[in-house]
């Protein structure tokens, strides 16, 4: 099992806005999926199956390397 104990946060500035988890290896897949609404907030972290995240939607993602805007 990989280790990783990096985080991301995701807030919601909007409702709808969408989470999608990306499988690991030679071919990228959606594996995981989540809906937020204005104001919630999804706690991630990066596993064995989980190589990316997407989200799609106005919101504020907080890593270790920093603050990002999406949707803006």
């Amino acid at each position: 099992m990989r280790e990783n104990n990096d985080f991301i946060v995701i807030k919601a500035e909007e409702d709808g806005v969408n989470v999608i988890g990306l499988t690991r290896g030679s071919d990228t897949r959606f594996h995981h999926s989540e809906k937020l609404d204005r104001g919630e907030v999804m706690i991630a972290q990066f596993t064995e199956h989980t190589s990316a995240v997407k989200v799609r939607g106005k919101a504020t993602i907080q890593t270790s390397h920093g603050e990002i805007k999406a949707g803006t």
